[in-house]
């Protein structure tokens, strides 16, 4: 089963539902900004269109010498100094207008040209003059309008944008957080290690000078030489281990070879290499940590019975090392998972294993690691990929 992680998902979906909350207020409260700000040029355009009408509205017979108070009417005509607008005869001839921010250096142009865009998109205001005669005022939203209209759109992908950066900040800090617990535990526990294991190696010399059957002492340092190498590979994890120039065959058999000695007899181990070297950099110690824990891994999917197939191949300037089982398969939808931190299908399992494979891999030799293939029922293949070394 797999580590459970229904608090981390349930923080996630929090944040990312109360992002598109803000997100949704936000755009919500712009555009219906923009509509208030449209309805109020439209008003503003209208009290300027009957501007328009009173100015040019000729006084009636036997009212030639009223005086007509015009100061209020310029001044709303004046007032408008936002929004571009035309005023045309009826023929749509233009005969005023306001606001176009006509080119400097063909204004005459710019005029017909932005006009006939005015007259095109047909927003107007008829202004009656007299029985037979109109005009019309065409108009257009003013800049600031235009910009609030976009401003929405604007900001939600700034608004995207930063949960984006977010969600990833956020994953990266978890993650190497998770990488700073484990240098710290995996050296710690090399640390732990180093005292047993140089006592027991002084018994062991000191075992040497009884009688005691020399193949039991054989097996014994062994398994305190086993635990050394483990002991070094843990000081490893957080450094950068050096890797040098090695063949893959002999690498590969002393890991298969150790597992074999400490295996079911029902797990048949295969490898397959060509008869010309491969030769790459390797970290053998860490390399080796590789192959057990893929070939380990294997072995618990076949049950403790089985066969296991390690393949490896040169293709263009490439190495290419296969590791088959004839297991019970991995469903597709967990190819990527499966090497995830914490990821486990065993009832008792941390899901570190092929975590830390896949990080030694990529990060300490350069390659990759992937499923190749996997059938449920039949078994997996996992395939690591190496840059082909040039021997100096």
């Amino acid at each position: 089963m797999a580590v459970n992680r229904d608090t981390s998902s349930f923080f996630r979906l929090v944040f990312f539902l109360v992002a598109l909350i803000i997100i949704a207020a936000s755009t919500w409260f712009s555009n219906d900004l923009g509509k208030e700000l449209a309805a109020e040029e439209q008003k503003k355009i209208e009290l300027w269109a009957e501007a328009i009408r009173l100015l040019a509205q000729e006084p009636q017979p036997g009212e030639e010498d009223v005086r007509f108070d015009y100061t209020l009417t310029l001044k709303v005509i004046e007032g408008n100094t936002n929004i571009p607008v035309i005023l045309t005869d009826g023929d749509n001839n233009v005969q005023s207008y306001a606001n176009l921010n006509l080119s400097k250096k063909h204004p005459e142009a710019d005029l017909e040209k932005k006009a006939a865009h005015l007259i095109q998109k047909n927003r107007h205001i008829q202004v009656k003059l007299d029985e037979n005669t109109y005009q019309y005022v065409y108009y257009d939203d003013s800049d600031l309008l235009k910009k609030l209209r976009y401003f929405p759109f604007v900001q939600l992908g700034v608004m995207f944008v930063f949960l984006a950066v977010t969600l990833v900040s956020l994953t990266v800090f978890k993650r190497s957080e998770q990488n700073r617990v484990w240098v710290g535990l995996s050296k710690e526990t090399a640390h732990q290690l180093g005292t047993p294991i140089s006592s027991l190696l002084a018994w062991a010399e000191l075992l040497k000078l009884k009688d005691i059957d020399p193949a039991l002492l054989a097996e014994m340092e062994k398994d305190t030489q086993r635990l050394r190498t483990i002991a070094e590979r843990f000081s490893k994890i957080g450094s950068r281990p050096d890797a040098e120039y090695h063949a893959l065959a002999p690498v590969v058999e002393n890991a298969v070879n150790y597992l074999r000695g400490r295996s079911s007899q029902k797990v048949i181990f295969r490898t397959h290499f060509p008869k010309e070297e491969l030769p790459v950099l390797l970290n053998i110690p860490l390399f080796e940590w590789v192959v057990e824990n893929l070939c380990k891994n294997s072995i618990d999917a076949m049950n403790g019975e089985g066969q296991i197939d390690i393949v490896a191949a040169e293709v263009k300037k490439q190495v290419l090392i296969d590791i088959c089982d004839s297991g019970k398969g991995i469903p597709k939808k967990h190819f990527k998972a499966i090497f995830r931190p914490g990821f486990t299908t065993k009832a008792r399992g941390w899901g570190l294993g092929l975590s830390l494979v896949k990080r030694i891999i990529e990060e300490y030799h350069k390659g990759k690691i992937f499923v190749k293939s996997s059938d449920p029922g039949k078994g997996t293949c996992i395939r690591i990929v190496l840059r082909k070394a040039l021997k100096n």
